[in-house]
């Protein structure tokens, strides 16, 4: 240790250079992560926040929630099978809505829960709906920057309907897209006016998109799919990857991370395997007055190690002013989980890749390196 530290205090400036690019290294792949989260969270929102465990979809739905179509006499079944309180429909449309006064179109999905549900979400300004309310719906809180405010009326594009924001909730999108609550009433009524725009019939019944179940044991999952045929029974990460768009997203996302990891070891190895080669007469020496081999491979595992700890420090405080100035639109999250298995891994890359130094120390010869010397 005594080596390693000496060595770094007399030759500041080559170290120096070489913390300062693990420091940006060390800042993009952290930033890098964070945005990758952050994206992930932004997608599924709505779903990771549901208690629920797993969802009853419609078989060859592809896992997707807007491919799926259940009805009221599937829900009762399900029911059945899990507990009353232990099932709730689930509806989910993808649609276009036109703040009332506003020509500004805003892509939003629009979930269909009870009210009195674990599925609704809390109301973080106004009043949450509940069954009996007709017009009133729940908005994320991402719509206020469309100039949606309490009171606001919105009109769905394709129906024609129009509801009027009674609450806010926080953190509630899906496929990037701001969530509107609606209750049974008026997930009902849309259907009602969509089948009339068709032409066909009224609905009279509700269609759900999926049937959300917690707090199950694997018997009761087979029970549900005994007592009903032509439906599947998923987890809520396959509920989540199966969302357009998430795992081509995160796939894109996490090879950058695996590239710059491994572009930061490979950096760190070339710069102390040059150094290394550059002190092979020194090493020689001290080989020779009977400094061992082990020694001189720990002086060397210990800078890695200083470095990269010293930069994952410093990029730590970069990443989280950078947070602190970043636009609430773009999607960032970085959690103490994360961000420690992050350092982790960064540091252990880091010493992977100073291995060539130690194999490089470990070769030097003593008469060889003092005769090159003396030449």
């Amino acid at each position: 240790m005594y080596l390693a530290i000496r060595e770094m205090r007399f030759a500041k400036g080559r170290y120096a250079l070489i913390a300062t690019i693990m420091v940006l290294v060390a800042f993009l792949v952290l930033f890098v992560t964070g945005l990758a989260q952050g994206l992930a969270y932004d997608n599924a929102a709505s779903v990771k926040n549901m208690t629920a465990t797993h969802f009853v979809l419609e078989q060859n739905s592809n896992h997707r929630f807007t491919r799926s179509q259940l009805n009221q006499n599937q829900l009762e079944q399900a029911r059945l099978a899990v507990g009353e309180g232990n099932a709730e429909p689930l509806g989910v449309k993808m649609t276009t809505v036109i703040p009332a006064g506003d020509t500004k179109k805003v892509d939003v999905t629009l979930f269909m829960v009870n009210p009195d549900g674990w599925l609704s979400p809390t109301v973080s300004e106004g009043s949450s709906i509940s069954e009996q309310q007709v017009g009133q719906v729940m908005v994320d809180r991402k719509l206020s920057e469309s100039g949606v405010q309490l009171g606001s009326v919105i009109e769905d594009q394709a129906s024609g309907m129009q509801w009027s924001v009674s609450g806010f909730v926080e953190n509630e999108s899906f496929s990037h897209s701001p969530v509107v609550f609606l209750n049974k009433q008026e997930w009902l009524n849309l259907q009602t006016k969509s089948t009339a725009l068709q032409g066909a019939e009224s609905a009279e019944n509700p269609v759900y998109n999926a049937i959300a179940i917690k707090n199950t044991s694997s018997d009761q999952i087979e029970n549900i799919v005994k007592a009903l045929p032509g439906t599947e029974v998923i987890t809520k990460s396959e509920a989540i990857s199966a969302i357009p768009g998430y795992k081509e997203e995160q796939g894109s996302l996490v090879m950058m991370i695996v590239f710059l990891f491994v572009i930061s070891a490979f950096v760190l190895a070339v710069f102390f395997y040059v150094i290394t080669i550059q002190k092979t007469s020194q090493f020689g020496i001290l080989k020779a007055i009977g400094t061992g081999t082990a020694y001189l491979a720990k002086s060397v595992a210990l800078q890695v190690l200083v470095l990269s700890v010293g930069s994952l420090l410093i990029s730590v405080l970069l990443v989280q002013a950078f947070e602190s100035i970043l636009p609430a639109t773009m999607p960032f999250q970085l959690g103490f989980s994360t961000l420690a298995l992050m350092c982790i891994s960064f540091v252990v890359m880091s010493l992977a890749g100073s291995l060539f130094s130690v194999w490089k120390v470990a070769k030097i010869d003593a008469l060889d390196a003092i005769g090159r010397t003396a030449a």
